[in-house]
């Protein structure tokens, strides 16, 4: 029944995103603008879908309010890998013909591992450096970004910057919408199957492991679908940030902490939201949905780490 009602909501959104600016019937540029806006606002759903999914998850298994698929630097990576593999033509990426997806996951795991590695201390994670490693390297990334962009002299200006700013790729293959489609169905199917368990890697070590869940299994096998939800996203989009942090938070306003409700009400969230800003920035003269996201999600990011450092949280 609630997967349902999240359904039903995300179409009202979808519907209504979809009819800005056309009435999408009547004369053939109706029916072609129309058929754009579809297309549109199912890419933009899928996106913000898969990174609200994922930041339930991180927010879940590193028992961490502020964790999010942009703040942990997955999405930069991942899209400086798509970024790489699709402009450099001379690169071994390109030689090997590897897949836009499996280049995004690859920089997405890459980039997780080494934020990990950083911000553990003693084999434990502290929230607030694990989130001042990943905001260093999301500004590497960026820096590689600019360097590959340097050296793809062909590559065109405003389509780059759109893409560095959260811009949804245009003239998308079906092939690669239904790609993305079939590994966020994978990586739904799979949190929705483990999370109950997800609630219990919420308590300590100790007694989770009293209950006979493998925690560490679990963060970790967790964490590599979640990865896996943002690179497919990624791989047809710049790194687009907030939207794995805002949605859950808002879904745990509407149905609480258990995640068996929590993430499809989030993702339901994620898709509607993204779906809404990406219409938003049809009638802004098609500002990239990252930059909408920021001005979003920076003040409530800002409020979440006053809030977490107030009371002492964190974890």
């Amino acid at each position: 029944m609630l997967l349902l009602l999240c359904a039903a909501g995300w179409a009202v959104a979808a519907v209504g995103s979809m009819m800005v600016g056309s009435t999408g019937i009547g004369w053939p540029k109706g029916e072609l603008i129309w058929s754009f806006r579809r297309e549109s606002t199912l890419v933009a759903s899928l996106i913000g879908a898969s990174l609200a999914l994922a930041g339930v998850t991180y927010q879940a298994v590193l028992r961490n309010p502020l964790a999010e698929p942009y703040l942990l630097g997955v999405s930069s990576g991942a899209s400086l890998a798509v970024f790489a593999w699709s402009t450099m033509s001379f690169a071994s990426l390109q030689l090997a013909n590897i897949s836009q997806q499996a280049a995004a996951f690859t920089g997405g795991i890459a980039t997780l591992a080494i934020v990990f590695l950083l911000a553990q201390r003693r084999g434990r994670l502290e929230p607030l450096t694990l989130l001042l490693v990943g905001v260093i390297v999301n500004a590497i990334n960026g820096a590689l970004f600019l360097l590959i962009f340097f050296l793809a002299r062909s590559t065109d200006l405003q389509k780059a910057f759109r893409f560095l700013a959260g811009g949804l790729q245009p003239d998308l293959a079906p092939s690669q919408i239904i790609t993305v489609a079939i590994l966020f169905a994978a990586s739904l199917v799979i949190l929705l199957a483990i999370s109950g368990q997800l609630n219990i890697s919420m308590l300590s070590e100790a007694e989770a492991q009293s209950l006979g869940v493998r925690i560490h299994r679990l963060r970790w096998a967790a964490m590599i679908v979640a990865s896996l939800a943002t690179a497919s996203a990624m791989a047809i989009s710049g790194p687009i940030g907030f939207v794995g942090l805002v949605c859950p938070h808002v879904g745990r306003l509407l149905v609480g902490n258990d995640q068996r409700k929590l993430i499809p009400v989030a993702t339901a969230l994620g898709a509607a939201l993204l779906a809404v800003a990406d219409a938003s920035s049809r009638m802004m003269g098609q500002l990239p949905v990252g930059v909408l996201t920021g001005f979003l999600g920076g003040p409530f990011f800002l409020f979440l780490l006053w809030q977490n450092r107030k009371t002492g949280g964190g974890a």
